[in-house]
């Protein structure tokens, strides 16, 4: 099941909260969690088993820890042997089997939705409790709503144990009528950002890709690698806007996923901006162990290139993702040794213009089957060979078509809207409309699926 979808908005969802609000306090978290259960099964019951079996190997794990530490490299062994098996065993076999001209038989095994995220959860509280900075949950119960919680179980945030650990007590929780319109209004407009942007962004990334190599252009190539960048980010920040507006009506505070990142002035405060609970979530549990910047400077570079492999490798099982997080890592040093030094001397535009093309170059990279194929397609925009006209009848017919989306687009990805401040008087109206909008779509069945439901 998911967020945008018939069955959700109007089925699922107003049980879930009717229920909720109903039945007595010391039973609301029993609700919520049999709801996420259910949530999570909906689609691939077998998987449910995976998550379970997680949830109650951390829970009881995490009683022993704060006096067996030792428990805490147990946990950390565990988890990660299991993600490595459903995520990342398959491609290793298949890497082994074409490096050494060697068949290895292996089975396909299914990928569990979400299992990067409520690892990364699981992890995150056996090692605060190795380190003390937490108390064990008491709680079965309560501990598993926290790695189940359906809002932000398939593709996040990532919620760490310290940021929810005082709203997990459903008597302590505070749900109100003020918190619970606030996150309607958050809901609607995640909701928007997918359903009217996102997924019709994806229907001109996916008419493009069925297009002949002698029907592109130069024009049409960089259209496509700006409308993948903007359908990725409206996708996960909206899912990330539904997840929050989820919570707040249950009474749950989740962290801030993205703040405008394509207005950033270099890449380092891109990352700042995107994703920021998995950028939070390495720099705590990775970098920062490895020594982070006190160490010599060959030490940070190494630590550099860790985390940041790590980051593109967390995102799929493909050399391209690894490549993509690598991309990034160089950058970052290249700014820190000199990009940066020459950006500061020059107007602020600069940098914005330099962030956006790395970022829409790397966006080309991550969507791309393999590393070749993201060098042919910016070599296409490049212009490469000199083969492709600038633009063609069909570049023009489908940037007419299209031509407005992604403008509206390239204005939504920055806060130029929230400068008109009359805008919240009529916030229940834009809510309503959003919703009204987002269900047609819906109804009619146009592309849908989250692009992150598969990290």
């Amino acid at each position: 099941m998911i967020f945008s979808s018939i069955p959700f908005l109007y089925y699922f969802l107003p049980i879930v909260v009717m229920l909720y609000f109903v039945v007595p306090r010391n039973m609301a978290n029993s609700v919520l969690l049999l709801a996420s259960l259910f949530f999570y099964g909906y689609g691939e019951p077998k998987m449910l088993l995976v998550m379970v079996a997680t949830i109650i190997f951390s829970w009881a794990l995490g009683l022993k820890i704060p006096e067996k530490k030792w428990l805490t490299t147990v946990s950390v062994v565990v988890s990660l042997g299991v993600l490595v098996w459903f995520k990342y065993m398959g491609f290793f076999v298949e890497s082994f089997s074409d490096a050494f001209g060697v068949e290895v038989g292996f089975m396909n095994i299914a990928l569990p939705a979400g299992i990067s995220f409520y690892t990364f959860q699981t992890l995150s509280y056996t090692i605060d409790l190795g380190r003390g900075r937490i108390h064990p949950q008491k709680s079965l119960l309560d501990f598993a709503m926290y790695v189940a919680l359906f809002p932000q179980l398939i593709a996040g945030p990532i919620v760490v144990y310290s940021d929810v650990e005082n709203q997990l007590d459903a008597r302590l929780r505070k749900t109100t009528w003020d918190g619970a319109y606030e996150g309607i209004h958050r809901f609607c407009i995640g909701l928007g950002k997918k359903v009217i942007l996102a997924n019709n962004l994806a229907l001109f990334v996916q008419d493009f890709q069925a297009l002949a190599e002698d029907q592109r252009s130069v024009a049409m190539y960089w259209a496509y690698a700006v409308a993948f960048s903007m359908q990725i980010y409206f996708d996960f920040s909206g899912y990330s806007d539904m997840a929050i507006g989820l919570g707040k009506i249950f009474g749950f505070t989740f962290p801030e996923n993205f703040n405008y990142p394509f207005i950033s002035k270099n890449i380092s405060e891109f990352w700042r901006r995107w994703h920021m609970t998995l950028g939070g979530w390495f720099r705590e549990y990775v970098y920062i162990p490895l020594g982070g910047n006190r160490v010599s400077k060959g030490h940070w570079v190494f630590n550099i290139f860790m985390v940041w492999g790590l980051t593109g490798f967390w995102h799929g099982a493909n050399w391209t993702f690894l490549a993509w997080g690598l991309y990034f890592g160089i950058f970052l040093l290249l700014e820190k040794f000199f990009i940066n030094k020459v950006l500061d001397k020059l107007p602020g535009a600069f940098g914005h213009v330099y962030t956006v093309l790395a970022v829409i170059f790397s966006m080309v990279l991550f969507n791309a089957d393999t590393i070749g194929d993201a060098f042919t397609y910016i070599g296409a925009m490049l212009g490469a060979g000199g083969s492709l006209p600038f633009i063609n009848e069909i570049g023009k017919y489908y940037l007419g078509s299209y031509g407005i989306l992604l403008a509206a687009s390239i204005i939504g990805c920055t806060p130029v809207l929230k400068k008109f401040r009359w805008a919240h008087k009529i916030e229940p109206l834009i809510s309503v409309l959003l919703l009204l909008i987002a269900t047609a779509y819906l109804v009619d069945g146009s592309y849908n699926p989250f692009l992150y439901f598969r990290f």
